[in-house]
């Protein structure tokens, strides 16, 4: 069934004690995995199977299920709870959560203030003996310097692409526009950090450093049926810089944070570490470094590796039709980095 190891399936359902299997049944929606509905003896579950490819290293399947498991453990229950995982084959065994995703409508206050409880939830317990084990987020930055780097390294890994096809117009669009702006970008959140006293290579101290669920957004989230918000998809998580959970937040396209909410979700999230003010001011120089990453990421398709997860996940027929769409919002979005002036809170 989709490249799926049925008989993997039906021992890790046994060895979380929800057995014997009764249906496994593919679900739309993976852009990165496969998932799959298991209906089992005592009810239903959620079954990944993780994307692995010998250029892209990261284990999304420990990063998910090690995290998912020490937020349960630790009392957030907003997830779904992780139930047996088999790093062998690749799977992971959830709680089945009925509800819907938001991408169509409008995130408000109300659903902020579900995912600030999340992150204090989650963060009231990064000094637990456990968190020590838990590893860095993917892409996770403790420098200015690092933050910068590894947007660079995104825009020019697209100078790499490979070309034909839509590729061609996307290379040529990369080259005109996106390499200057980004140039731009850079050199206004340098001037901006050194306006504020703030060093391109300090190192973020481990007490200001976050568990994040990376990749957090709207768009990772389901409305349940009890009507409160559950968010899914940790296979990046782990410790980060606050800066870029709370750029990350805003930056992701599919179900948009209200922007009023920024200085409001900037603090909350900076309100316990040593110094809030300079954290709400790094991460607002950063927003716009972080704006340009997720255009990077709008073009994720026309790189092998990006093309080869979602070819895993069942979408490869689609690709073109995609690589087209996802082009004209690069587009859209740069033109809206370039069009929007941020200010970082002055530093005490």
């Amino acid at each position: 069934m989709g490249g799926l190891d049925l008989q993997a399936a039906h021992a890790l359902a046994d060895r979380a004690g929800v057995g014997p299997v009764r249906a496994v049944a593919p679900m739309a929606g993976g852009a990165n995995n496969r998932v799959f509905r298991l209906d089992a003896a005592a009810g239903t579950f959620l079954l990944k199977s993780y994307f692995r490819h010998p250029d892209d290293p990261r284990d999304r399947l420990a990063a998910e299920f090690a995290f998912s498991r020490f937020a349960w453990d630790n009392g957030v229950r907003c997830i779904p709870q992780p139930l047996a995982s088999d790093p062998q084959g690749g799977l992971g065994l959830f709680e089945f959560v009925f509800g819907r995703s938001l991408h169509g409508a409008i995130a408000g206050e109300a659903a902020v203030d579900q995912a600030v409880d999340f992150y204090r939830t989650l963060n009231r317990a990064k000094n637990q003996p456990a968190a020590a084990a838990l590893p860095r987020a993917s892409e996770s930055c403790f420098t200015l310097d690092d933050h910068f780097a590894t947007v660079n390294r995104r825009v020019e890994r697209l100078q790499t692409m490979p070309v034909g096809g839509m590729a061609d117009e996307a290379a040529a669009w990369v080259g005109s526009d996106l390499v200057p702006a980004w140039r731009q970008v850079l050199a206004t959140a340098r001037a901006a950090a050194a306006a504020h006293g703030l060093l391109p290579d300090e190192v973020l101290a481990d007490a200001d450093r976050c568990l994040s669920p990376s990749d957090f957004g709207f768009h990772n989230a389901l409305l349940a049926h009890d009507g409160r918000l559950r968010f899914i998809d940790f296979e990046y998580a782990g410790w980060d810089d606050p800066s870029k959970l709370i750029c990350d937040f805003f930056c992701q396209p599919a179900v948009p944070a209200p922007p009023l909410a920024f200085d409001r979700f900037a603090a909350a999230v900076a309100a316990e570490l040593a110094d809030p003010t300079m954290q709400v001011a790094r991460a607002t120089l950063l927003l716009p470094v972080y704006r340009v990453k997720w255009v990077c990421i709008m073009l994720n398709e026309f790189l092998p590796v990006g093309g080869s997860r979602r070819a895993f996940s069942g979408t490869a027929a689609e690709q073109e039709t995609r690589k087209t769409s996802q082009l004209a919002k690069a587009r859209a979005a740069l033109a809206a980095v370039l069009s929007t002036s941020f200010t970082p809170r002055k530093v005490a």
